[in-house]
Protein backbone atom coordinates (compact mmCIF):
# COMPACT_ATOMS: atom_id res chain seq x y z
CA UNK A 1 0.00 0.00 0.00
CA UNK A 2 1.43 3.20 -0.65
CA UNK A 3 2.36 5.54 2.44
CA UNK A 4 0.12 8.43 3.08
CA UNK A 5 1.92 11.71 3.79
CA UNK A 6 -0.41 13.81 6.27
CA UNK A 7 1.22 17.45 5.32
CA UNK A 8 0.42 20.46 6.76
CA UNK A 9 2.45 23.60 6.09
CA UNK A 10 1.41 26.27 9.07
CA UNK A 11 -1.51 25.19 10.29
CA UNK A 12 -4.37 26.65 12.11
CA UNK A 13 -3.51 24.16 15.25
CA UNK A 14 -0.93 21.72 16.19
CA UNK A 15 -1.13 20.14 19.55
CA UNK A 16 -0.80 17.36 21.69
CA UNK A 17 -3.81 16.35 23.74
CA UNK A 18 -4.84 13.34 25.72
CA UNK A 19 -8.04 10.88 26.03
CA UNK A 20 -8.72 9.52 29.68
CA UNK A 21 -7.73 9.39 32.94
CA UNK A 22 -4.26 10.26 34.67
CA UNK A 23 -2.92 6.60 34.66
CA UNK A 24 -4.84 5.45 31.43
CA UNK A 25 -4.95 8.16 29.30
CA UNK A 26 -3.90 8.16 25.46
CA UNK A 27 -1.76 10.27 24.04
CA UNK A 28 -2.51 12.06 20.38
CA UNK A 29 -0.44 14.90 18.06
CA UNK A 30 -3.17 16.63 16.13
CA UNK A 31 -3.27 18.73 13.19
CA UNK A 32 -5.73 21.05 11.37
CA UNK A 33 -5.98 23.01 8.87
CA UNK A 34 -9.01 24.31 6.38
CA UNK A 35 -11.42 21.43 7.63
CA UNK A 36 -9.15 18.56 7.68
CA UNK A 37 -8.04 16.79 10.71
CA UNK A 38 -5.03 14.65 11.72
CA UNK A 39 -4.50 12.45 14.77
CA UNK A 40 -1.73 10.76 15.42
CA UNK A 41 -1.48 7.98 18.66
CA UNK A 42 1.94 8.35 20.96
CA UNK A 43 3.71 7.56 24.16
CA UNK A 44 3.41 9.79 26.87
CA UNK A 45 7.56 9.85 26.95
CA UNK A 46 7.13 10.54 23.10
CA UNK A 47 5.31 13.63 23.85
CA UNK A 48 7.82 14.96 26.45
CA UNK A 49 10.52 13.78 24.43
CA UNK A 50 9.38 16.04 21.14
CA UNK A 51 8.57 19.02 23.50
CA UNK A 52 11.85 18.90 25.45
CA UNK A 53 13.81 18.82 21.78
CA UNK A 54 11.27 21.27 19.90
CA UNK A 55 12.79 23.50 23.17
CA UNK A 56 16.13 22.69 22.33
CA UNK A 57 16.05 23.23 18.47
CA UNK A 58 14.60 26.40 18.96
CA UNK A 59 17.02 27.63 21.48
CA UNK A 60 19.73 26.73 19.28
CA UNK A 61 18.58 28.12 16.36
CA UNK A 62 17.86 31.20 17.88
CA UNK A 63 21.34 31.29 19.66
CA UNK A 64 23.13 30.52 15.63
CA UNK A 65 20.76 33.71 14.30
CA UNK A 66 22.49 35.75 17.26
CA UNK A 67 18.82 36.66 18.26
CA UNK A 68 18.15 37.74 14.46
CA UNK A 69 15.58 34.45 14.25
CA UNK A 70 11.24 35.45 14.41
CA UNK A 71 11.53 32.83 17.47
CA UNK A 72 10.02 34.14 21.25
CA UNK A 73 12.49 33.34 23.98
CA UNK A 74 8.91 31.94 25.52
CA UNK A 75 5.62 30.52 24.71
CA UNK A 76 3.42 33.52 23.52
CA UNK A 77 0.70 33.75 25.83
CA UNK A 78 -1.53 35.18 23.48
CA UNK A 79 -1.01 31.48 21.21
CA UNK A 80 -1.61 29.00 23.71
CA UNK A 81 -4.25 26.75 22.58
CA UNK A 82 -5.67 24.92 26.01
CA UNK A 83 -9.02 24.30 24.40
CA UNK A 84 -9.29 20.04 23.84
CA UNK A 85 -8.53 17.50 20.71
CA UNK A 86 -10.64 18.07 17.76
CA UNK A 87 -13.69 15.89 17.08
CA UNK A 88 -13.91 13.62 15.67
CA UNK A 89 -10.49 11.83 16.89
CA UNK A 90 -9.70 9.16 14.24
CA UNK A 91 -6.51 7.48 14.68
CA UNK A 92 -4.41 7.96 11.48
CA UNK A 93 -1.74 5.23 12.87
CA UNK A 94 0.46 4.82 16.12
CA UNK A 95 4.26 6.72 15.81
CA UNK A 96 7.29 5.10 15.69
CA UNK A 97 9.90 7.66 15.31
CA UNK A 98 9.80 11.62 15.11
CA UNK A 99 12.30 13.72 13.81
CA UNK A 100 13.36 17.49 13.92
CA UNK A 101 14.54 20.23 11.99
CA UNK A 102 14.92 23.87 12.12
CA UNK A 103 14.46 25.60 8.28
CA UNK A 104 16.73 28.78 8.63
CA UNK A 105 16.03 29.76 5.08
CA UNK A 106 11.77 29.47 5.71
CA UNK A 107 12.64 30.06 9.61
CA UNK A 108 10.01 27.19 10.20
CA UNK A 109 10.21 23.89 12.33
CA UNK A 110 9.84 20.69 10.44
CA UNK A 111 7.93 17.88 12.86
CA UNK A 112 8.06 14.55 11.22
CA UNK A 113 5.85 11.57 13.01
CA UNK A 114 6.42 8.41 11.24
CA UNK A 115 4.03 5.38 11.69
CA UNK A 116 5.42 2.36 13.56
CA UNK A 117 6.30 -0.39 11.67
CA UNK A 118 5.71 -3.97 12.60
CA UNK A 119 8.37 -5.66 10.72
CA UNK A 120 11.21 -6.92 12.03
CA UNK A 121 13.89 -4.93 13.42
CA UNK A 122 16.10 -5.06 10.56
CA UNK A 123 13.17 -3.65 8.05
CA UNK A 124 11.81 -1.47 10.47
CA UNK A 125 15.72 0.13 10.43
CA UNK A 126 15.66 0.25 6.59
CA UNK A 127 12.42 1.58 6.19
CA UNK A 128 13.17 4.64 8.59
CA UNK A 129 15.85 6.00 6.57
CA UNK A 130 13.89 5.94 2.77
CA UNK A 131 11.50 8.38 1.91
CA UNK A 132 10.44 6.53 -0.51
CA UNK A 133 6.56 5.83 -1.54
CA UNK A 134 6.41 2.41 0.07
CA UNK A 135 7.91 3.85 3.45
CA UNK A 136 5.34 4.06 6.75
CA UNK A 137 2.79 6.78 6.93
CA UNK A 138 4.11 10.22 7.99
CA UNK A 139 2.79 13.27 9.93
CA UNK A 140 4.52 16.54 8.30
CA UNK A 141 3.92 19.64 9.85
CA UNK A 142 6.11 22.85 9.70
CA UNK A 143 5.68 25.71 12.44
CA UNK A 144 6.97 29.20 12.95
CA UNK A 145 9.25 29.79 15.80
CA UNK A 146 5.99 30.99 18.38
CA UNK A 147 3.40 28.05 17.13
CA UNK A 148 6.46 25.34 17.61
CA UNK A 149 6.82 27.17 21.59
CA UNK A 150 3.11 26.72 22.10
CA UNK A 151 3.04 23.21 21.01
CA UNK A 152 6.16 22.50 23.41
CA UNK A 153 4.22 24.81 26.39
CA UNK A 154 1.16 22.89 26.41
CA UNK A 155 2.76 19.69 25.34
CA UNK A 156 4.94 19.54 28.44
CA UNK A 157 2.32 21.34 30.74
CA UNK A 158 -0.23 18.17 29.25
CA UNK A 159 2.91 15.66 30.40
CA UNK A 160 3.24 17.13 33.87
CA UNK A 161 -0.43 17.39 34.21
CA UNK A 162 -0.74 13.82 34.80
CA UNK A 163 1.29 13.51 37.66
CA UNK A 164 0.49 13.79 41.65
CA UNK A 165 1.14 16.48 43.43
CA UNK A 166 3.76 17.16 45.90
CA UNK A 167 1.65 17.66 49.03
CA UNK A 168 4.16 20.72 50.41
CA UNK A 169 4.87 22.78 47.29
CA UNK A 170 2.18 21.16 44.61
CA UNK A 171 4.11 20.96 42.27
CA UNK A 172 3.80 17.46 40.29
CA UNK A 173 5.67 14.81 41.06
CA UNK A 174 9.15 13.98 38.66
CA UNK A 175 8.97 10.01 38.57
CA UNK A 176 12.72 10.17 39.16
CA UNK A 177 12.34 11.61 42.57
CA UNK A 178 11.13 15.31 43.58
CA UNK A 179 13.31 17.19 45.75
CA UNK A 180 10.64 20.05 47.71
CA UNK A 181 11.96 23.37 47.89
CA UNK A 182 9.30 24.02 50.91
CA UNK A 183 9.80 20.62 52.87
CA UNK A 184 13.73 21.16 53.35
CA UNK A 185 15.23 18.73 51.56
CA UNK A 186 11.96 15.84 51.32
CA UNK A 187 12.41 13.60 48.82
CA UNK A 188 10.06 11.62 47.27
Amino acid sequence: MPRQVFFYDQPERFVAGTVGQPGARAFYLQASARGRITSVLLEKNQVAALAERIEEVLDEALRRSGGDASIPATAPRDLLDTAPLDLPLEQEFRVGTMALAWDSVDACLVVEAQALVEDDEEDAEEAVFQDDENGPDMLRVRLTGAMARVFAKRALDLVAAGRKPCPFCNLPLDPEGHLCPRANGYRR
